[in-house]
């Protein structure tokens, strides 16, 4: 009994079927899947950053340029001292053998109690204006007149005689030719300022023992820049010669009461550790008067601290003192 051809045909496409999914399964392809197992994401949003606004930057402040210290520009010269630290007018004055009035007219100091460290000073005379010490010559004119001086009216005793005795010669002085008019006589020089200290021409000072003690400590340059002389309280400290004051007071530490004398260009003295003083700036003062009296002001036990400065420099006082 044979088939039937529609049962073949089922049977044939079957066939075929079978073959094509064993294809898909050698080929090891895979169906598309689509996976819906995740919630939808929200879009991603791309942050655009600005560009940078280019304005106007402000500069840092700048500081001013500090001022320049009176006199900077003189600083190194000969004669003139930079300020250090701790110094103080007074002292520069009695290092440079200076009167401290003439440091604050020279350097036009308002304060003389405020210098400042790095300030230039000067320390030395300035020099003279030009002309001014020099007279102004007065152009000649090649004649000279003359006048009779007035005469003082005499005495009324003498006055009928002398009269008539002028109106005698009277003719005489007609008939002689007068005589020339007598060369001027130049004007003897004022004297000299009895009380004012003679300028300094060498070691001519005349010096004196400024007291009767005994010397305990001598000159030691970097220790003791003079003597100490030792007494007792109240002791008559002396001026060891002629000179002015130039400082009395007791604003120089270390010195105690001072009193500072100038006696020439070259030299001044200094008289420390007083009690008392007895005399004031700018006072004249003759040697062996007495100026002061010994103490203990800034020292451990009464005594005199006695200096001989020249230019300025502390030098050995009994080098210049008369040998005892």
């Amino acid at each position: 009994m044979h088939p039937q051809p529609e049962g073949r045909a089922c049977r044939l496409w079957a066939a075929v079927a079978l073959m094509a999914l064993a294809g898909c399964a050698s080929s090891g392809r895979k169906a598309p899947v689509e996976d819906r197992s995740t919630a939808a994401k929200p879009p991603v949003v791309a942050t655009v950053t600005p560009p940078p606004v280019v304005g106007t930057v402000t500069p840092p402040p700048v500081e001013p340029a500090p001022k320049p210290l009176p006199g900077a520009e003189n600083a190194g010269k000969p004669g003139y001292y930079t300020v250090k630290p701790g110094d103080t007018l007074l002292r520069i004055a009695l290092d440079s053998g200076q009167n401290w009035r003439d440091l604050v007219r020279w350097n036009n100091l308002e304060n003389p109690n405020l210098v400042e460290t790095g300030q230039v000073l000067r320390v030395v005379p300035p020099p003279p204006e030009p002309g001014a010490a020099t007279a102004r010559a007065v152009p000649s004119t090649g004649r000279v007149e003359t006048r009779p001086l007035d005469s003082r009216p005499a005495a009324s005793a003498a006055g009928a005689g002398s009269s008539a005795a002028a109106a005698a010669s009277a003719g005489a002085a007609a008939s002689t030719p007068p005589a020339p008019p007598a060369p001027p006589v130049a004007a003897p020089p004022p004297p000299a300022d009895s009380a004012a200290p003679a300028r300094d021409t060498g070691d001519e000072v005349q010096w004196i023992w400024p007291a009767a003690g005994a010397v305990v400590a001598g000159f030691d340059e970097g220790r003791n820049k003079g003597l100490t002389i030792s007494g007792k309280a109240g002791d008559p400290v002396l001026a060891a010669g002629d000179g002015r004051v130039v400082y009395a007071g007791s604003s120089l530490r270390g010195y105690g009461n001072l009193v500072i004398v100038k006696h020439s260009e070259t030299y001044l003295t200094a008289y420390a550790h007083n009690q008392v003083l007895l005399v004031k700036d700018d006072q004249i003062v003759r040697r062996g008067q007495k100026i002061a009296e010994m103490g203990s002001s800034d020292a451990e036990r009464v005594q005199l601290h006695f200096e001989i400065r020249r230019q300025g420099k502390p030098i050995d006082p009994a080098k210049l003192l008369p040998p005892r």
